[in-house]
């Protein structure tokens, strides 16, 4: 390989690993400064979980239009894992302003490097397709306005129906317009593929659970118990830091036994773990008692996220491999949505920050919710196909038709004249 070239691609692994890492690191960075934000600031559970889903839907809405690829799962995994840790260092250390600043000078450095050494690139498609964004913007708004606002107004009230309904109209057009579509960012033909449904469908699942459970559980440790957002991030580590040491294993175990059962296996654990956190959660209930469920959700987590990468892209076609990318990762990022929103609700129907019980209650009401969802992930991942068997060698019928042709080509020294 050229020197240039060599160059050239060091230095976009660089500036775009870098940006998906802060892009990653604000995902959690948020979520342990809300019991800070809400004392200063005031407020409910509502405007706390808008402070995270305001980022996180943009973020969902945005990313169908383009690619992630497997290879960014380790950075972005380092920017999960390293987000509670941080923001409880930035807010101890400086204010808890800090942490929507903390973008602003890594992406200034960036700007100049990518205008000098990224060079363009496109997919096989010509067109941004706008009607879809527009669509798929304003149904996924709607739902999560309607949900995240239902406690408080009413879930019968006018607002929270037609907000919901008109969420799910929106969608359904979105649906409708992408399969006519000339150049659609989210091709319908793909869920023809069960791989590609299934394990979309599991995604969504852990998303839903896993985020939904954060956003209560890095609030737990400073509304419940009382300590410090520094001490509350490295409480989240044991989870959050497991898939940088598991995600490795999971890959390479992936090429043996297939993906179906590590990812079966992962959403079974993370199950175990939420629900063990509810079965045992209380003001008072020590840190070693949370370590192992902690630990087991963070393998869970782990098992599953190049595995399910590794399945969405080999259930469609090189040439489609981006859009499928987008697609995942912003089904997955919706799950986040979903799940914030949904788990809030019931976290305000049955608790809230009177006091460390009241906050208890509600999170154990919502855990179970969790729960149920990463269980139905784990049924989808039984439908995901397994792993191929490999044909026996010497068979001229199991190979594709031009390599058999190719092969009685050979095998026939004296082709027949004319």
């Amino acid at each position: 390989m050229p020197a240039q070239v060599k160059k050239s691609a060091a230095w976009t692994l660089i500036i775009t690993g870098v940006a998906l890492f802060m892009t990653a690191l604000d995902n959690l960075i948020v979520g342990v400064a809300l019991p800070t934000i809400r004392a200063d600031l005031g407020g409910s559970i509502e405007a706390l979980e808008w402070t995270v889903n305001a980022y996180t839907l943009t973020f969902a809405v945005l990313l169908i239009t383009g690619a992630a690829l497997g290879i960014w799962g380790g950075i972005s995994g380092l920017g999960v894992a390293l987000g509670p840790l941080v923001g409880g260092a930035v807010i101890e250390g400086i204010s808890w302003h800090w942490i929507f600043w903390v973008n602003v000078p890594v992406g200034l450095v960036l700007i100049p490097l990518a205008y000098r050494y990224l060079e363009e690139s496109t997919g096989p498609d010509k067109a941004l397709d706008l009607p879809g964004l527009g669509l798929v913007g304003a149904g996924l708004f709607g739902l999560t306005f309607g949900i995240i606002r239902g406690e408080a107004i009413g879930w019968p009230s006018l607002p929270i129906v037609a907000s919901i309904g008109l969420g799910l109209v929106f969608l359904a057009d979105f649906v409708a317009w992408e399969l006519i579509a000339k150049e659609p960012m989210l091709p319908m033909r793909f869920f023809k593929s069960r791989a590609f449904s299934a394990t979309n469908g599991l995604s969504f699942s852990m998303f839903f659970g896993i985020f939904g459970a954060i956003f209560l559980l890095s609030q737990f440790f400073q509304t419940a118990q009382g300590y410090g957002p520094l001490k509350a991030g490295l409480m989240t580590l044991p989870w959050t830091v497991m898939p940088m040491f598991v995600a490795p294993v999971a890959g390479a175990l992936s090429d043996r036994i297939g993906t179906r059962p590590l990812m079966f296996t992962g959403l079974s654990l993370q199950a175990a773990g939420l629900g063990w956190i509810a079965l045992i959660s209380s003001p008072d209930v020590p840190f070693s008692q949370l370590l192992v469920p902690f630990m087991m959700a963070g393998a869970g987590m782990a098992l599953v996220f190049p595995t399910a990468a590794a399945a969405v892209m080999s259930s469609v076609g090189e040439r489609e491999t981006g859009k499928a990318s987008g697609s995942t990762n912003a089904i997955r990022e919706i799950g986040g949505v979903m799940g914030v929103a949904v788990l809030s609700s019931v976290f305000a129907a049955n608790g809230g920050f009177n006091s460390p019980q009241a906050f208890n209650d509600g999170m154990v009401a919502a855990l179970p919710i969790a729960v149920v969802v990463l269980v139905i992930g784990a049924g989808l991942a039984l439908l995901v196909p397994g792993k191929p068997k490999a044909e026996p060698a010497g068979k001229l019928e199991d190979v594709p038709e031009a390599a058999a042709k190719s092969a009685r080509s050979e095998l026939d020294p004296a082709p027949q004249a004319g």
